[in-house]
């Protein structure tokens, strides 16, 4: 089943970095099978906030391989840069099978 990893940027401390960051990212996505469904700064919010400044959406093809790529010493070195450069919330979602 697949899964999927929400990742909710509320800010950015360091534009540079998270420049990098975002241009590694992808690359340690691929060994997992993960990919974007969506990113983009500004999401538009429906209901509540405050409004993250940026949102992520990740699929992978389970739970265990989204847990796999997060603690991959490829992904390591790449969260620390976001880490450093951001302030979020990363959330793993189970898909959903009706």
């Amino acid at each position: 089943m697949p899964a999927y990893v929400v990742a909710l940027i509320q800010s950015i401390s360091d534009p540079e970095t998270y420049k990098q960051y975002v241009g590694q990212v992808e690359a340690t996505l691929a060994p997992f099978g993960g990919r974007f469904l969506a990113r983009r700064p500004g999401p538009e919010t429906l209901e509540g906030g405050p409004a993250p400044s940026r949102a992520i959406i990740l699929e992978f093809p389970s739970e265990e391989k989204a847990r796999a790529w997060h603690a991959s010493p490829a992904y390591q070195p790449v969260m620390r840069l976001r880490q450093s450069a951001s302030q979020g919330t990363l959330l793993l979602l189970p898909g959903y099978m009706g």
